[in-house]
C-alpha cells in the first residue's frame, strides 16, 4: 500500500541536491527541506529491520517511527520533492548503496549517537557529510558558556532565556523569578478534570505498518494500538492543538502529580513527536509564549522544552554518551546491557557489539532490572501501575518516570545502565541522547553530581503525598510499606558517598541517628524485598518482613 501510493508521486530526479534524513528529523519546518524549493531536492529514507532487532522495543514504538517515516516520505512526494525509501539491515549498507548511484549525501547531524558511530566511517570519507541539526533551540556556546562548572540546568536554562529575549522584559525574567517550579508541585484530586487523550483514524498506511510489526516483530513486547498514533502530518497538528486547548492552563499546578484515574494527566504527549521531528520545539516554544496561560504553567513548560530537554542533549554530546566525565576517558565495555530482557522469564535477545555501553555506578548499584519492569506483580501498587502503563501505552509521564522507576531502581540498587536499556526500548519517546543523560545520571545518580545536586531518591512519603497510588495497596504508607525501610537502608549502604552531597547533608544527619536495630531491620527489608523481586515473586503483606 505505501509503496504504492509512493509511487503514484514520484518525480524526475535529475539535477537534485540529495539530502539523507535520519528517523529524528521527521519534518519540514527547519533545516534545508525549509528553505529549499522541493523540486530542486531529493531525500534518502532508510527503514532498517536490523535496529528494529537489536533490543525488544516496544511494539508501539516501533509503529510509531515507521508509520512517521512513511507518512512524511508520502507528505514530501507531494510537495515534489523527490524521494527513495530504501530498506537495509543497517543504515550504513542501505546509504552505501544509494551514495554509489547519487554522489555524496548531505545531512543534518543525527541526534543519536548510535546513528553517528554507525555512520562514522561514511563521514570519515566524505561520502556524507554533515550539516548542524536545526532542530535543536539551544548552541554548543549555550552549554559552555551557561551551564557553569559544575553543569546545572538552572544556570543553563537563566543564560538561554537571557540570550533569547524569551519571556524576558527589560534584561529581567518576566514575573520576577527565572523558575516558578515552587508553584508547581500540587497533588491532583479529580479537580479540574484530566483531558481524554485523543485518538486518530487509523488509515491504510499506519495499518499495514501495525500489520508488518504484528507479523515480523511478532516477539517484541508491549501493546500495539494503531488509534493511539499521531502518524499525519495532521494527526500531529491536532495532537498539539489538544495540548495547546486541553493540556497547558493547567500543566504547572499539577506537573508533579500522579494518579492511577490518569496516566497523563495535564501532560502534553508531545515528546515523542519532538524526537523524531514531527513537532517543531522551535514551534511550540514560540506558540506557548505567545498563549493566554497561567505565568506558572508556561513557565514550566517552557522549561521542559528550553530548559531541560536541551540541557540533556547537550550533557549527552559534552560526554560523547558518558564515555568522557569531567573531561577524562571512561572505561566503557562496549557489551550491551539488556534491561534485564535476557532473565526474564528465561527470554534471549539479541545483541550487536557496540550496543550502548556499561558504565559504572559511582554508588556500585549493580543489580539486574527484575520481572517486575517487565510485567510481573511486584505487590507494590505504585511501580505495578506504572509499569502496566508502559506496556500498554509506551509512555507514562516524567514524575512517574523519575520517583517511581527510577526512585525504586535506586532504592533496590539496580544497574543504572541495565534500567536505561529498559527506559531505551520501553518508551516510545526515548533515544540514547534522552535516556543516558536522563536515567543513568539523574534518575539513578549513576555518575554522581556531575549534572544534578543530589540523588531523587525518595521513600513512602512523596509518593503518598503527590499520587493516589497508596489507595488500595496492601502496604499502608505510614505503618508497613517497603519503601520507607528500603530509603533508610539505601542511605545507608552509600553512607560515606552521599555525606559529600552537599544537599544530602539532611537526611544523612538523619540517617546518623539510627539504631544498629532500626539499621538491621532496614537491610532486612531491602534484602527480603531484592531477593523476591529477583525470582518474580510479588511481595505480600504477611511475608514481607
Amino acid at each position: 500500500m505505501f509503496r504504492r501510493a509512493l509511487n503514484a508521486h514520484r518525480h524526475d530526479e535529475t539535477n537534485r541536491r540529495w539530502i539523507f534524513v535520519p528517523y529524528d528529523q521527521l519534518g519540514d519546518a527547519y533545516g534545508p527541506l525549509a528553505r529549499e524549493k522541493p523540486r530542486d531536492v531529493g531525500i534518502v529514507l532508510v527503514e532498517c529491520p536490523g535496529k528494529a532487532a537489536r533490543r525488544p522495543y516496544h511494539k508501539q514504538k516501533l509503529a510509531l517511527v515507521l508509520t512517521s517515516l512513511r507518512h512524511f516520505a508520502l507528505e514530501q512526494a507531494e510537495r515534489g520533492v523527490a524521494v527513495r525509501h530504501v530498506v537495509g539491515d543497517t543504515y550504513r549498507e542501505a546509504l552505501e548503496k544509494e551514495i554509489a548511484e547519487l554522489g555524496p549525501l548531505v545531512a543534518m547531524r543525527p541526534a543519536e549517537r548510535e546513528l553517528r558511530a554507525e555512520l562514522s566511517p561514511l563521514v570519515e570519507s566524505g561520502a556524507l557529510s554533515y550539516v548542524p541539526h536545526e532542530g535543536w533551540l539551544t548552541t554548543p556556546e549555550d552549554f559552555t558558556e551557561g551551564a557553569g562548572d559544575p553543569w546545572r540546568m538552572d544556570h543553563f536554562y537563566r543564560h538561554v532565556r537571557r540570550r533569547l529575549g524569551i519571556l524576558m522584559e527589560g534584561g529581567k525574567p518576566v514575573g520576577g523569578k527565572f523558575s516558578f517550579d515552587a508553584e508547581n508541585r500540587r497533588p491532583w484530586k479529580g479537580d479540574p478534570p484530566a483531558p481524554e487523550v485523543p485518538a486518530y483514524e487509523v488509515d491504510d498506511i499506519t495499518r499495514e505498518v501495525c500489520d508488518l510489526v504484528n507479523e515480523t516483530m511478532a516477539r517484541h513486547p508491549g501493546v500495539l494500538r494503531p488509534e493511539a498514533l499521531p502518524a499525519s502530518a495532521k494527526d500531529v497538528a491536532r495532537t498539539w492543538r489538544w495540548a495547546k486547548k486541553h493540556c497547558l492552563a493547567d500543566f504547572g499546578p499539577f506537573e508533579d502529580a500522579m494518579s492511577t484515574r490518569s496516566r497523563s494527566l495535564f501532560h502534553t504527549r508531545i515528546s515523542p513527536l519532538l524526537n523524531l521531528g514531527r513537532l517543531s520545539a522551535h514551534e511550540v516554544v514560540r506558540d506557548v509564549v505567545k498563549a493566554d496561560l497561567p505565568f506558572p504553567s508556561k513557565e514550566g513548560f517552557v522549561r521542559q522544552i528550553l530548559g531541560w530537554r536541551e540541557y540533556m542533549h547537550h550533557v549527552h554530546e559534552a560526554t560523547d554518551g558518558f564515555r568522557v566525565l569531567r573531561g577524562e576517558a571512561q572505561p566503557v565495555a562496549e557489551a550491551p546491557g539488556d534491561g534485564g530482557y535476557g532473565g526474564w522469564k528465561g527470554k534471549k535477545w539479541k545483541a550487536e557489539p557496540g550496543d550502548g555501553g556499561s558504565l559504572a555506578s559511582v554508588l556500585g548499584a549493580d543489580r539486574p532490572v527484575p520481572p517486575a519492569y517487565w510485567g510481573a506483580r511486584s505487590g507494590m501498587r505504585c511501580l505495578d501501575e506504572v509499569v502496566e502503563s508502559v506496556w500498554d501505552e509506551g509512555i507514562s509521564h516524567h514524575i512517574t518516570r523519575l520517583m517511581v522507576l527510577s526512585n525504586i531502581a535506586m532504592l533496590l540498587d539496580l544497574s543504572p545502565r541495565e534500567l536505561t536499556d529498559w527506559f531505551w526500548v520501553a518508551y516510545i519517546d526515548a533515544y540514547d541522547w534522552v535516556v543516558e543523560p536522563n536515567v543513568h545520571a539523574m534518575g539513578t545518580f549513576g555518575v554522581g553530581d556531575l549534572l544534578t545536586t543530589k540523588p531523587y531518591v525518595a521513600g513512602s512519603g512523596y509518593i503518598h503525598k503527590m499520587s493516589d497510588f497508596c489507595e488500595n495497596c496492601q502496604f499502608d504508607p505510614r505503618k508497613n510499606c517497603p519503601l520507607a525501610p528500603m530509603y533508610w537502608a539505601y542511605l545507608g549502604r552509600h553512607r560515606e558517598a552521599l555525606a559529600k552531597v552537599d544537599r544530602m547533608t539532611l537526611v544523612m544527619r538523619a540517617e546518623a541517628k539510627r539504631t544498629p536495630a532500626q539499621r538491621k531491620a532496614d537491610a532486612a527489608v531491602f534484602e527480603d524485598v531484592s531477593e523476591k523481586l529477583a525470582r518474580g515473586d510479588a511481595l505480600g503483606e504477611r511475608t514481607l518482613f
